[in-house]
């Protein structure tokens, strides 16, 4: 390992699949060292994952970053939002997380709505109308099918709690994380007693939320992983917030993030409060919020469409007059949670390449759709649009995005921006520096421009069409059986 600058830091992404940990130079952003493991998530009606893989994939990775992680004086983790981790009185999972991408919790979602005062209500008090990916429905659907399991809880977490709790000792979470449960009022920035005490959890069960800039603790299990005692640790926050950090965003800025799911967000200076549901308003790590809409099916609903096909992910054609909504998790932009995959449109002359181009514009149909919801009136709609996520650097998503959106589009050259973003709060911590500015000079959303071209009305409509008419197929819950 070469010399560093300045200090060490360490940023960690635990997303769905994996965890990853990169050690960055506080002082250029530059990184030395970088590790990654897999975790495994449940099939079938849910998705779910053991807590505890999280953990043995967070030591592995820090382990691949050799002596560079010894030297770290900071860390900051960065987590999938929403996951439902409850644990019993000795800190072990009582049973697996329920992951974002878990949708039965949908009937809840629509129960907790209707008793709590409707959409409006909802938006205006959480920030968010809860669907079936935020955790309040989860905890609702586990006290109805899993009485055991919530009457054995002893504390709940969010995947980025969970692991920041095992490396000080201390309970903690974040707002930005915190703002994706449905139990923390966006208003008054604390948990909402009322909303806790209608679905029965106590909010002695919750960590305490650390404010923006304030030390969670220092790493206490120093003996299982690489680091010296003492090493700072950083409150941490979601995936989306720390990409956020990540990128350095400024207020009016929209990214577009390609992964497992696709989300829409820009900072903003204002409170959110979508009645529609459509927009979640996220609070952001820093102090300001995070407008956010997300979909269930991007990248891996994609690759599966080619994989059925037999195709490369980037062996699409043009062609027009197929639709592919690409709904194979149900969907939550829009709230669709029951709905399936759909084709129309398919003639005798479509070409393999035509249905997978189709399952692109499907999924940034979807992300565009929510892009004018989540900026604010003033935002300078011609500016480029940030393009991150595992999807980024395919040139069909890029293509695509272009097509449907009539914007010029910037791919960042740095990556994994989420670890990156984790990486930069945990450097404030060491400077006193704002984690975004921290991450403005290190030069992270550099990267190339792409020109607009002329915006695709006729498969806009076209998709928008189907979509219409198709409501009553794509509402009605399918038998998986």
């Amino acid at each position: 390992m070469s010399a560093a600058e300045g200090p060490l830091v360490v940023g960690v992404d635990t997303s769905t699949q994996s965890t990853k940990a990169l050690v960055v130079d506080a002082s250029t952003g530059r990184v030395v060292a970088s590790g990654q493991a897999p975790h495994t998530v449940s099939t079938g009606a849910g998705r779910e994952s053991d807590p505890r893989q999280w953990w043995d994939a967070l030591r592995e990775a820090l382990h691949q970053c050799g002596d560079a992680a010894h030297e770290a004086a900071a860390v900051s983790i960065g987590g999938q939002q929403h996951g439902l981790v409850t644990l019993d009185a000795q800190g072990d999972p009582v049973r697996p997380a329920l992951l974002w991408n878990d949708v039965r919790s949908a009937p809840q979602a629509r129960r907790l709505i209707d008793e709590l005062g409707g959409p409006k209500a909802w938006a205006e008090r959480t920030g968010t109308v809860p669907g079936p990916s935020i955790t309040v429905t989860k905890w609702a659907w586990l006290a109805e099918n899993e009485p055991d399991a919530v009457r054995a809880t002893a504390a709940v977490r969010l995947p980025h709690d969970y692991l920041t709790e095992r490396l000080t000792g201390e309970a903690t979470t974040d707002r930005g994380d915190a703002s994706g449960t449905g139990w923390w009022a966006s208003g008054s920035e604390a948990y909402d007693e009322e909303v806790l005490a209608h679905i029965g959890l106590d909010p002695a069960l919750l960590p305490r939320v650390v404010r923006p800039g304030e030390v969670a603790g220092t790493v206490h299990a120093h003996d299982e992983l690489p680091f010296s005692r003492g090493t700072l640790v950083a409150a941490g926050t979601g995936d989306n917030a720390a990409a956020a950090l990540g990128l350095g965003l400024r207020p009016g800025t929209a990214v577009l993030s390609l992964g497992t799911s696709g989300t829409v967000y820009a900072v903003s200076t204002r409170r959110p409060a979508d009645p529609t549901g459509t927009v979640a308003g996220f609070a952001d790590a820093r102090g300001d919020w995070l407008p956010l809409a997300c979909t269930l099916n991007c990248t891996l609903a994609v690759d599966r469409i080619a994989a059925l096909l037999g195709l490369d992910r980037e062996a699409v054609e043009p062609g027009a007059g197929v639709t592919l909504l690409p709904y194979l998790d149900g969907e939550r932009t829009p709230d669709l949670p029951h709905a399936s995959g759909l084709l129309h449109g398919l003639r005798h002359d479509t070409t393999g390449g035509q249905l997978l181009q189709a399952a692109y514009d499907g999924a940034v149909h979807s992300l565009l759709g929510a892009l004018d919801l989540v900026l604010d009136a003033d935002a300078d709609r011609s500016a480029p649009l940030l393009l991150i996520g595992g999807g980024a650097r395919g040139t069909a998503w890029q293509q695509t995005v272009r097509r449907l959106s009539g914007r010029p589009v910037q791919v960042p050259e740095a990556r994994e921006l989420v670890a990156l973003g984790a990486a930069a709060q945990a450097a404030g911590l060491l400077t006193g520096e704002d984690p975004a500015a921290v991450a403005r000079r290190w030069g992270t959303a550099h990267g190339p421009v792409l020109d607009a071209v002329q915006r695709d009305e006729e498969t806009l409509a076209r998709i928008a069409g189907v979509l219409s008419d198709a409501a009553p197929l794509l509402e009605r819950e399918s038998n998986r059986n």
